[in-house]
């Protein structure tokens, strides 16, 4: 099952996307809805009510709103993704876009 950091980052795909978009989705939106918890949605509906986004993506441990660095726990934390992670900055919250799986046997290293 996808956590919650991730449910919220395809409802803000759909939700930010055009008008048209967004009635034909209506369906998958609600969906979305309904498997985030109450209070989770209801800090991201606060953020989205003010025009900011209410999930930022992370990368290179920095917030890709806020543009401040994490702190390395809190990095780590959303790496493993088991729980909800909010920026100390900007308030948003953090989710980072899972990393494929490479072996290093595959890779030709320093050749």
């Amino acid at each position: 099952m996808k956590n919650f950091a991730e449910l919220l980052f395809d409802l803000q795909a759909l939700e930010m996307g055009p008008n048209e978009t967004k009635n034909e989705n209506a369906g998958k939106i609600s969906s979305l809805r309904e498997k985030i918890p109450a209070p989770v949605l209801a800090h991201y509906d606060r953020l989205a009510n003010r025009g900011k986004k209410g999930i930022a993506l992370v990368r290179n441990g920095v917030c890709g709103e806020c543009h401040m660095r994490l702190a390395s726990g809190i990095y780590a934390q959303v790496l493993r993704g088991d729980d909800v992670v909010i920026c100390d900055s900007c308030g948003r919250y953090l989710y980072a876009l899972p990393v494929p799986t490479e072996s290093v046997s595959s890779k030709s290293i320093g050749r």
